[in-house]
């Protein structure tokens, strides 16, 4: 059987053998990289020359996480809808609130999502980071990842031994939405799409890319302002002046409460039923943040089974918020590696603080003290797994480095997908601390 941490290895080892061979070729993935589509407000993803690699038995352990993660989803989007008591530990706004109680239109909660994780590849553990629900994106960037990673000899030498699968991540969207779609009432056979979301914020790249996927399908789709869409009392209208029949949603649940009084028509069509939103508002109860507080929280525990209970308790992180009385924080500033702090609804890893980031306690107890407010909450800090990997930017004299990991699953109509690895010089991974993306592939046996 395959083991990654030998993968690696083998990987290193060639690499070093003749680093002038193969820092020649990561010139190629480089600049690459630098033309490519993979840019997020101008900025080209940067990477390593070492790809993420997974096994099969890798796979295996993505698709039996995620399906015990997604049953307790659905029972707690259930209880949510049910239980106005537990539905109050959320705490969201009654504008919200009203939106995610709607009679559901389809039978999944969560159509598309990324759920990031810390995972250790020699034991198969892992620890949930992030719950992406709202606005999944990197699609591209792992699209792009893999198409220079071929230009490589380390990559050549690598398939010459294996078999490598990546992951096809703009058609199998594109053929779930539509799945999902035609699970509707008054469904039509060939659907006007809209990709929706605030512009300032979009992947217009990514963007164009999936909407050509559509096109592919022989289905009309359009990129939209969400700003900018008109609706008459009973259709739904973009830029183009076509009626919309679907909604790819991009736009992230926190900017369009934000920005409520901007998107009114999108909102009264939404609450008309006059388009079916993918995905609609229920993806806010995994999204949010403060889940992971709820998962540990008694009303919680009672109605998941032993099985799940134990789930929560090995991979969803310590979490309180700020506020709270039970707030640890005397040993919050004591043990400060042990702790990170994060807003309770954001992305793109904004307003992230971690202790082992602050040279000092006296630095870490400021942040704290600042943060001691409405919207934050604290995490058990999970030490990331560690491999091998090399720059090649700066020339072939380049060390072999460690690297920091953060795996992030793809998931598709309640089914994992594929993946989209980040890595970082340092234990944080994230854009504010100049994280670096890697292409994912999964290797196998050849028969």
């Amino acid at each position: 059987m395959l083991k990654l941490c030998e993968l690696n290895q083998a990987y290193c080892e060639s690499v070093a053998k003749d680093k002038g061979i193969h820092a020649k070729s990561a010139l190629k993935e480089i600049d690459y990289m630098n033309h490519s589509s993979a840019k997020y407000h101008g900025r080209c993803v940067s990477t390593l020359y070492i790809p993420k690699m997974f096994t099969e038995a890798d796979i295996e352990c993505f698709t039996e996480l995620i399906d015990v993660l997604y049953g307790i989803f659905d029972k707690v989007t259930a209880q949510y809808r049910e239980n106005q008591t537990y539905r109050s530990l959320f705490g969201f706004s009654k504008e919200l609130e009203e939106l995610i109680l709607r009679e559901k239109r389809y039978s999944g909660n969560i159509p598309i999502a990324r759920i990031d994780l810390f995972y250790n590849e020699e034991t198969k553990d892992f620890k949930f980071c992030e719950f992406n629900t709202d606005g999944s994106s990197a699609m591209n960037e792992d699209r792009e990842l893999n198409h220079a990673l071929k230009l490589t000899e380390g990559y050549q030498e690598l398939a010459k031994q294996y078999e490598i699968q990546t992951f096809e991540l703009f058609d199998t969207w594109v053929e779930t939405s539509l799945r999902i779609y035609q699970t509707i009432k008054g469904a039509v056979k060939k659907p006007n799409v809209a990709i929706v979301d605030f512009m300032e914020s979009a992947t217009n790249n990514e963007f164009e890319i999936f909407a050509e996927s559509y096109r592919t399908h022989g289905i009309d789709c359009e990129i939209c302002e969400i700003r900018d869409m008109k609706f008459d009392g009973e259709r739904l209208y973009g830029k183009e002046g076509k009626p919309i029949d679907l909604i790819y949603r991009r736009a992230v649940t926190s900017d369009i409460m934000e920005h409520y009084s901007e998107v009114t028509d999108f909102i009264a069509a939404v609450k008309a039923d006059a388009v079916c939103l993918i995905g609609d508002f229920t993806t806010q109860i995994a999204h949010n943040k403060v889940l992971y507080q709820i998962l540990h929280h008694p009303m919680t525990q009672e109605f998941l089974t032993d099985a799940e209970r134990a789930y929560v308790k090995a991979h969803v992180p310590y979490t309180a918020l700020m506020t709270a009385d039970y707030l640890p924080y005397d040993k919050m500033i004591a043990e400060k590696d042990r702790y990170i702090i994060k807003p309770l609804d954001s992305y793109g890893s904004k307003g992230v603080f971690a202790g082992v980031e602050f040279s000092s306690v006296e630095e870490w107890k400021k942040m704290v003290d600042a943060h001691r407010k409405e919207g934050f909450l604290v995490q058990g800090f999970c030490v990331p797994y560690q491999t091998k990997n090399i720059d090649f930017s700066k020339g072939e004299d380049a060390d072999f480095i460690e690297v920091s990991n953060l795996t992030g699953l793809f998931v598709y109509g309640g089914r994992f997908q594929g993946i989209y690895s980040r890595a970082s010089r340092g234990k944080i991974i994230s854009t504010q601390y100049s994280e670096i993306a890697l292409p994912s592939i999964v290797v196998k046996e050849k028969a």
